[in-house]
């Protein structure tokens, strides 16, 4: 294809809100592309539903920025995502359904505007699709199994399971309860309070509400503590 008066855009992605675009944004500006044309991600790239390169390549509701012609530039692989299956499928409904190319800026091989017209260099370009594909999902699930490994062998503290980092617990704050709150707790009569507020005739099914309420305590109490 010939991009011409086509347009250029570029993707970064990272994983966290807190890790830095910079080093990809360099790069695509590098290679010539606008500001305007750079669309960044900050979100885990073991799904395609993010809103940035949905805005590329278009959902259900909405069409795609790129056209047939356009050219999409990513610094790896990796940036485009990190699912096996998804990953091909994303890039095989970018060239032949859209019919933009692709530059992938650290594997030059993965380069779709120089192997339309020459079987040698497609295959090789599908070949090494297939195998950064692969190790892409593979470093995903390397992933998250250390950090699986990492959560089993923390200690627990307080009921909670504390990074031996940071020294501190993962996971929901415990909740907090007013002071002396127990002991109010425990007082039954806390219900008759209730039932001397409520009109003669709603006491009854109040009743019934009260009794179910004692009966969950009562079951739960341990949850509560």
């Amino acid at each position: 294809m010939e991009n011409g008066e086509h347009e250029i855009y570029g993707y970064a992605r990272v994983s966290t809100r807190e890790q830095n675009l910079a080093r990809q944004l360099e790069q695509l500006k590098e290679f010539g592309i606008p500001d305007r044309n750079i669309k960044c991600d900050k979100v885990s790239g073991k799904s395609f539903n993010r809103r940035e390169y949905n805005a590329l390549v278009g959902t259900e509701k909405t069409a795609p920025l790129l056209r047939n012609g356009d050219l999409l530039v990513i610094v790896s692989l990796d940036r485009l995502g990190r699912n096996y299956v998804e990953i091909k499928e994303q890039w095989n409904y970018i060239i032949n359904d859209i019919g933009a190319d692709i530059v992938v800026l650290d594997m030059p091989l993965l380069d779709t505007r120089q192997s339309d017209d020459n079987l040698d260099k497609k295959f090789i370009a599908d070949l090494v699709l297939q195998i950064l594909s692969y190790v892409a999902q593979k470093e995903l699930e390397n992933t998250r199994r250390r950090q699986k490994q990492g959560m089993d062998v923390m200690p627990v503290i307080n009921g909670k399971k504390t990074s031996l980092k940071t020294g501190r617990p993962t996971g929901r704050p415990n909740a907090e309860f007013p002071e002396g709150w127990k002991e109010y707790y425990d007082k039954e009569n806390v219900l008759d309070v209730i039932r001397e507020n409520v009109p003669q005739e709603e006491r009854a099914e109040l009743d019934t509400a009260c009794n179910e309420a004692i009966e969950y305590r009562k079951l739960h109490y341990n949850d509560l503590c």
